[in-house]
């Protein structure tokens, strides 16, 4: 599944890469891209939504609704 998230909070790759590590974490297959600059994420996870969205969080980020 691909998911295309909106994170208001990123400002610059460090970003991008802390919430990538904590994706793989739990998912260790997931494969995570993202740009800066339109605070976008693309994401290939077979995990829920709900614990994408959770795991973004526990990095220090939050999903734009």
């Amino acid at each position: 599944m691909i998911l295309k998230l909106s994170v208001p909070s990123i400002g610059c790759a460090s970003c991008i890469e802390t919430i990538t590590k904590a994706i793989q974490a739990v998912d260790a297959s997931a494969i995570v891209t993202g740009e800066a600059t339109t605070k976008s994420l693309d994401i290939n996870s077979q995990l829920p939504e709900t614990k994408i969205r959770e795991l973004i969080a526990i990095a220090g980020h939050k999903v734009a609704e």
